[in-house]
């Protein structure tokens, strides 16, 4: 069921491995799947990033060094990135506006359930050698597969289009109005592409670079924070009490919302792969296992500064906004000579705020300069956003189809997958009115999760695959739990939606959509299930088992004869 390959998975042993047989029936729970190591290639096949490799300092007096986590510093605040995207930021400033600070702690569990998730996905990458995509390229059989690249590169695009989108409203608000949604789109594409290539010019000014934009992110939203001044008792209690008092639906639905924004399927992908910018001798158990150790000391700081970023966010719109109406947003407007005043109609409606209107209302109550750096902010967090998606993008293609194009050529395929629903979208649609669509994207990104999170628990849970690195009985337990309550949350979320529509054709095109995504979900979570240690699943065996048994029957009851 599952494609063999010949090559042990961790260290350099390149020996074949014999499976041990007992009456011709393979004695092994994990018999689906192979054991895997990376291509054998004096040039990487699958490079994208990886031009250069950051080597990593000699240090065998300290069992902590400042200057190996720096040497590891960079592919985890590459992933963190994606906890900062405009949907993110989008999520945060609508779960102030609605909830106040009661759900920051919400947004403090979904942090760490995304830090456990990215641990498992940088060990698959440092013990294999390969990142998640090429893992299942070789486990996986043609069919699930082809579905399962589908699957990932529709979170992607679903992803990509809410950062571009979210550019193209930063120049919008930057240009105050004079530059269109698709003007915005056609910029960001091209300095996208611009910044694709700084990694020409070393692997760690890329990185830097990055280090830049998420810089200016703290420093636009932590102006914005600064100057509302936040209740920081009102904000700790939020944040460490997990409860929400007086909410209805509508605060209930934004926290099945967070965790959504937060834990991104393209992501689990992404990491995996850049932390194979390092050199690592995978032969030496030490240095492996040393690499796990700063990779995920880089992971926790990097979080904990997105995490950091976000509170700015809802702590802001939880403050100056919070159970505001439509009618005294319009009022303030008004005074403060803004143009936009016809975004808030003259109603005792509470205040709907996306990216934004989310800025105009900023400029409205704290002045024009509150507005540019927020869409300053913005711009940093989509312009970064779109160069790690890009790349996630590059990392699932190569991996799945096993591509060997130019750069220029993989990089031109990867964007123009995502540029053309944007585009479609920029030009039919007003800037004032993309709530709808981020819904719809945020939906779809939340169907993907169990592509990413259920293929990173199985093969980390393989030993074939992770040798001593493979998850320990909690890991394994834990980890399906966490990723059982995510998915549920994320189904919740898609359910609330649909049943929002009120159309019984829709209804109908999703009931159907539902049995074929279902079934797929059930075939991958039986892998999973398989490589946890459940053997009864395993038909296979199990076949081989039965056909084994009533061979040996067979034999007894073969009469005896003289001689």
């Amino acid at each position: 069921m599952f494609k063999g390959l010949t090559h042990i998975g961790y260290g350099e042993r390149d020996h074949t491995v014999e499976p041990s047989q007992e009456n011709g029936v393979i004695q092994s729970t994990q018999g689906l799947y192979s054991s895997t190591s990376p291509p054998v290639s004096d040039d990487e096949p699958f490079s994208t990033y990886f031009e250069e490799k950051v080597p990593i300092p000699e240090d065998v007096t300290q069992m902590f060094s400042f200057r190996k986590l720096w040497a590891f510093t960079g592919p985890g605040f590459l992933m963190s990135i994606a906890y900062l995207d405009p949907g993110n930021i989008e999520s945060d400033l609508q779960s102030g506006a609605k909830a106040g600070f009661k759900l920051l702690w919400v947004l403090l569990g979904a942090t760490i359930i995304g830090l456990l998730l990215q641990r498992l996905a940088a060990r698959l990458g440092v013990v294999t050698g390969m990142h998640l995509a090429e893992v299942c390229n070789r486990q996986y059989p043609t069919v699930p597969r082809i579905i399962l690249w589908l699957m990932v590169e529709l979170a992607i695009i679903g992803s990509d289009m809410q950062e571009v989108i979210g550019c193209a409203i930063a120049f919008n608000l930057l240009s105050m109005g004079r530059i269109p949604l698709w003007g915005g789109v056609l910029i960001t594409i091209i300095d996208t592409f611009v910044f694709l290539f700084l990694d020409k010019y070393g692997l760690r000014k890329l990185e830097a670079f990055f280090g830049f934009l998420i810089t200016i992110m703290a420093v636009s939203f932590g102006y914005e924070y600064v100057m509302v001044r936040p209740d920081q008792g009102e904000l700790l209690k939020g944040m460490f009490l997990p409860y929400c008092e007086n909410c209805g639906s509508a605060q209930m639905e934004q926290a099945v919302g967070i965790v959504g924004a937060v834990i991104m399927p393209h992501n689990i992908y992404l990491h995996s792969a850049l932390v194979k910018s390092r050199q690592i001798d995978r032969g030496n158990k030490k240095e492996v296992k040393e690499a796990n150790k700063y990779y995920f000391i880089e992971s926790t700081i990097a979080l904990f500064i997105s995490f950091l970023i976000n509170v700015f966010v809802v702590a802001v719109f939880a403050e100056a906004f919070y159970d505001k109406t439509n009618i005294e947003v319009n009022a303030k407007c008004n005074e403060s000579g803004s143009p936009h005043t016809d975004l808030f109609p003259l109603d005792n409606s509470t205040l709907q705020v996306d990216i934004y209107k989310g800025g105009v209302v900023l400029g409205c109550f704290f002045g024009p300069a509150a507005l540019y750096i927020w869409a300053i902010g913005i711009l940093a967090a989509g312009q970064s956003s779109t160069m790690t998606g890009t790349y996630s993008g590059q990392f699932v293609m190569e991996g799945f189809l096993n591509l060997r194009w130019s750069r220029f050529a993989r990089v031109l395929l990867t964007r123009s997958i995502a540029i053309f629903p944007t585009l479609l979208v920029a030009i039919f649609q007003d800037v004032q009115h993309l709530t709808g669509m981020n819904d719809f994207l945020n939906v779809l990104q939340s169907m993907q999760l169990p592509f990413a999170l259920i293929p990173i628990l199985t093969f980390t849970s393989l030993t074939s695959i992770m040798d001593d690195f493979a998850n320990g009985l909690m890991w394994k337990i834990g980890g399906g739990v966490v990723i059982l309550v995510v998915c549920a949350i994320n189904m919740y979320f898609v359910v609330v939606y649909v049943t929002s529509l009120n159309s019984v054709a829709l209804y109908v095109l999703v009931a159907l959509l539902c049995i074929a995504y279902l079934s797929f979900v059930c075939y991958l979570t039986w892998q999973c299930l398989i490589a946890l240690g459940v053997s009864c699943l395993d038909v296979s065996c199990l076949g081989s088992r039965v056909s084994n048994n009533r061979h040996a029957v067979f034999i007894e009851e073969q009469p005896a004869y003289d001689t």
